[in-house]
């Protein structure tokens, strides 16, 4: 009997980023591997080749309409880049039965570490107590403390509600935060599970002291965050830009950050990498960090735990549990972008 054959495409991602020696192992026991792994996606004469018998595709190469029909046997789409990119006809997908799955909750974790550390070093003044040490400007004690407060008791305030808002609850916890958040993807009833007060986007805004952007870029929310809403955030809070720079009007953040109306930390920016003369460098309560918030070997090798795991269910017939799978309410509107290697 012939064994299933998975077919893996990994760019932008390098089948060493992903697949451990373990991980490897194992995916080699489900079925016969069909590899290619760059420079560049698999050539388009040999993945053609492959569609008759392809019964389960890992990477983020395009399947239209007219590769789905070539691919009778096809189960799933696992993009182990992590996004929903409107390379798929998803549509085709979901009348066929074909999972398209993105083991995004690898980066949940990290991010959610890492916008603890930036959310205490913009409270307490970290980052801008070392700078005006260096440079001979500091200030000693209480003086050098100006401005700063104390994450404890802190009301925070969370612009999306997705796996990385999720990962980050739990680490709040011991700092007796009252949390609201803003998610209109989200039931209120859901959110409420977390320990998490629904609120709308300008509650979040006004009342809240550290204001942590977690959302995604869709079709209907790109720019959303401009000088309206920065103009509703009380002087002085603190605001985490953690997910995409298109959900805000970038320059304006800029603007708000530079005027003095808030601290602020980024680790995302329109163009990545950012040009050595991005503005973004100059601004002084700014915290700068090179999108590098997820970008952690186990979380690479944990997208391809997820995979693996996910692709011995689906060849068993049973549903995945561990990748987030598209849905047709919502992939049409995701606007994510493919990494791009430089």
């Amino acid at each position: 009997m012939a064994r299933p054959l998975i077919v893996i495409d990994p760019e932008p991602r390098g089948l060493g980023e992903i697949f451990d020696r373990d991980a490897r192992s194992l995916l080699e026991t489900l079925g016969e591997l069909a590899i290619h792994d760059g420079p560049g996606r698999m050539p388009a004469e040999p993945f053609e080749s492959l569609l008759p018998e392809m019964e389960l595709l890992i990477g983020q190469s395009d399947m239209p309409k007219a590769r789905l029909d070539r691919a009778p046997k096809l189960r799933a789409i696992i993009n182990v880049e992590t996004n929903f990119l409107q390379n798929v006809d998803y549509e085709t997908c979901f009348e066929r039965g074909i999972h398209v799955l993105a083991p995004g909750s690898a980066f949940a974790r990290p991010v959610a570490e890492m916008t603890l550390g930036l959310a205490i070093d913009l409270c307490r003044g970290v980052t801008a107590a070392d700078r005006a040490m260096r440079a001979g400007k500091e200030k000693w004690l209480l003086a050098g403390a100006e401005g700063c407060f104390s994450l404890y008791g802190a009301g925070v305030g969370l612009i999306g509600f997705g796996d990385l808002a999720r990962a980050f609850i739990p680490l709040l916890q011991p700092f007796g935060c009252a949390v609201k958040a803003y998610d209109p993807w989200i039931s209120d009833h859901f959110m409420a599970g977390f320990g998490v007060m629904p609120a709308s986007l300008e509650e979040v805004l006004s009342t809240s002291r550290v204001i942590v952007i977690f959302a995604a870029v869709t079709s209907e929310n790109q720019g959303f965050l401009g000088r309206r809403e920065f103009e509703l955030i009380k002087p002085g809070s603190v605001v985490l830009l953690m997910s995409r720079a298109g959900v805000v009007d970038f320059p304006e953040f800029l603007a708000q950050v530079e005027n003095g109306r808030f601290r602020a930390a980024t680790d995302v920016f329109p163009v990545e990498p950012a040009p050595a003369d991005d503005p973004a460098r100059k601004v002084e309560d700014l915290v700068l960090s090179p999108h590098r918030a997820g970008a952690m070997t186990d979380s690479l090798l944990e997208i391809g735990r997820q995979t693996v795991a996910d692709t011995g269910l689906i060849l068993r017939g049973l549903p995945p549990l561990s990748c987030r799978r598209a849905q047709r309410e919502t992939v049409q509107r995701s606007r994510s972008k493919p990494i791009e290697r430089r």
